[in-house]
C-alpha cells in the first residue's frame, strides 16, 4: 500500500529532536531536492510510510491485554506493562516520540516547499492538505501521549511537546503548553479543510488523508477537548460522505480491514504482530462482552485453552487509524453531553443492531430505552471499549475520562495504576530527554 518512491533521498536521514538549538539530528546522505508534485508526493508518501505504531505500546498499558510471562519478548514491553516509566530497562521499546517528529518534518516539507515550487492545481492542493492533516494527526498523537489530557481550565499552562513547523536547524525546541499544540492542530486541520478535494481515497492508497478522514480527525480532536457541538458537527459531515456500518449478523468480518466497508483512514497497526503472539486478552476485557449475544467475540477473538487471543491486528491488511464506527459513537457521545438523549439513543441503536444477535438486539433496545443520561454514556464508553479492543482507543479514552486503577501482575507481583495516576502522561523517551535538556 505505502510503496516508497525512488525521489525521497530529500536528507535520507535519522531523525531526532536535538538540543537546544537543533531541530534535527541529520546525517545526509544525499540530496535530491524535490521540485514537482511527483516528487514532493514521494516526500509525503514517505511521511504516511514513517508513521509509527504506537498505540501498539499504549493497549500494553491498558486494562485490555496480559502479557505472557514465559515469552521471550516479554523483556521489551515489561517495563511499559509495569509503568515503569522513570528508569526502564535499556531493552524496554521506547514509545515513538522521535518517529513523530520524523513524519512531521516530512510534511513540513511539503507545507513549506511545495506551495512555493509546484504550479496550483487540484493535485497540489490535495498533496498540501494531506501534509498538513498528517501533520496535525501527529500532533495529536504526540500531545496524548506526552501531555496531560486537555482541560481547560489547565491547558494553557500544562506541558505538552516542541512545536516545529519549519525546516530550521537553528530554532529553540521547547516544549509549548497542551493548549499551543491543540490550537496548532485545528489551524492545521482547517488549513487541511481548505485544500483536500477528494471525498475517499481509493483501496490501496486509503493510508492518504481524504475529505472524510479529515472531517473524523477533527471530530475526534474536538471530542477529546470536550467541544462537544464542533465534534458532532464533524462526525456528521464524515457520515455524510460514508455511514457504512459491517453488519455482523450478516458478514462476520472484522471490520479493521484496510479494504473494509467501514475503512476511512487505513494508516496504522493497532496491535503489531510481535505483541499479538505475546499478549492474551484480559478478564477486564473479555468480561465487557456478553458472549452469548455480542457478536463481536467471536469475531474478535479466539480461544487459547481457557484463555483468548486477539484476532485483530499483526498484518497489513488490517491498518486502520479511522473508520466509521467511531463516527457514531462519537456522535451519540457528543449527543448526549447536548442533552439529545433521545438522538443518541436512536444513534447508539443504529451501531448496535450491527454488533448483536436479534435477540440480544431487542434485549438492548429495551435497556438503552430506559436509560437516563449517566447510564448511556457509560454505555457509549463501554461500547467504544468493545468496539476498539486493541486498536489503540482505550489508552486516550481511558485518559480522557475516568483514569481507573489498573493492576498489572507479572512474577506473582502485583503492580497498580492509580486512579488518576501521574503516570496516564508518559514522561519524554530517554533518548529525547538526553539530546534536548529543554525537555
Amino acid at each position: 500500500m505505502k510503496k516508497i518512491s525512488k525521489y525521497i533521498v530529500l536528507f535520507a536521514a535519522a531523525i531526532a529532536v536535538s538540543s537546544c538549538d537543533d531541530y534535527l539530528d541529520i546525517t545526509p546522505v544525499g540530496k535530491v531536492i524535490p521540485e514537482t508534485l511527483d516528487q514532493f508526493r514521494a516526500v509525503l508518501t514517505t511521511g504516511y510510510a514513517t508513521y509509527p505504531e504506537h498505540k501498539s505500546l499504549t493497549a500494553v498499558r491498558t486494562d485490555e491485554l496480559i502479557l505472557d510471562e514465559f515469552n521471550d519478548n516479554l523483556i521489551n514491553y515489561k517495563d511499559i506493562y509495569i509503568w515503569k516509566d522513570a528508569n526502564p530497562d535499556k531493552i524496554t521499546t521506547s514509545f515513538h516520540y522521535q518517529d513523530l517528529y520524523s513524519v512531521i518534518f516530512y510534511t513540513n516539507v511539503v507545507i513549506n516547499e511545495a506551495s512555493k515550487k509546484v504550479a496550483v492545481s487540484e493535485e497540489r492542493n490535495q498533496l498540501i492538505g494531506e501534509a498538513y492533516a498528517l501533520r496535525a494527526m501527529a500532533y495529536f498523537d504526540l500531545v496524548n501521549l506526552f501531555g496531560k489530557p486537555y482541560n481547560a481550565a489547565t491547558a494553557g499552562t500544562d506541558k505538552a511537546v516542541p512545536l516545529a513547523l519549519e525546516i530550521d536547524l537553528e530554532q529553540a525546541f521547547i516544549p509549548q503548553s497542551v493548549e499551543t499544540i491543540y490550537n496548532q492542530i485545528i489551524s492545521d486541520t482547517n488549513e487541511a479543510e481548505k485544500l483536500l478535494n477528494v471525498n475517499t481515497q481509493t483501496k490501496g492508497i486509503n493510508y492518504r488523508f481524504s475529505k472524510v478522514a479529515l472531517y473524523s480527525l477533527e471530530s475526534r480532536v474536538y471530542l477529546y477537548q470536550k467541544q462537544w457541538q464542533k465534534s458532532l458537527e464533524a462526525a456528521n459531515k464524515a457520515l455524510t460522505i460514508k455511514n457504512n456500518l459491517i453488519d455482523l449478523n450478516a458478514t462476520p468480518v472484522l471490520a479493521t480491514k484496510y479494504d473494509g466497508a467501514e475503512s476511512i483512514l487505513a494508516l496504522e497497526d493497532g496491535l503489531i504482530n510481535l505483541l499479538k503472539g505475546l499478549s492474551y486478552a484480559s478478564t477486564d476485557l473479555t468480561s465487557a462482552y456478553n458472549q452469548q449475544t455480542d457478536l463481536r467475540f467471536s469475531t474478535y477473538f479466539s480461544a487459547s485453552g481457557t484463555r483468548f487471543r486477539f484476532k485483530k491486528g499483526g498484518e497489513d491488511a488490517q491498518k486502520s487509524s479511522f473508520r466509521t464506527s467511531e463516527l457514531y459513537l462519537t456522535k451519540a457521545e457528543t449527543q448526549v453531553q447536548l442533552n439529545n438523549i433521545a438522538d443518541a439513543k436512536s444513534t447508539v441503536l443504529a451501531f448496535v443492531k450491527n454488533r448483536y444477535t436479534p435477540t440480544g438486539y431487542v434485549d438492548l433496545e429495551i435497556a438503552i430505552n430506559a436509560m437516563n443520561a449517566a447510564d448511556l454514556t457509560n454505555f457509549i464508553l463501554e461500547e467504544r471499549h468493545r468496539e476498539f479492543a486493541v486498536e489503540g482507543h482505550r489508552w486516550f479514552d481511558l485518559r480522557r475520562t475516568s483514569q481507573k486503577q489498573i493492576v498489572h501482575t507479572i512474577g506473582g507481583d502485583d503492580y497498580t495504576l492509580i486512579q488518576n495516576d501521574p503516570r496516564y502522561t508518559i514522561i519524554y523517551p530517554a533518548n529525547a530527554r538526553l539530546n534536548n535538556p529543554n525537555l
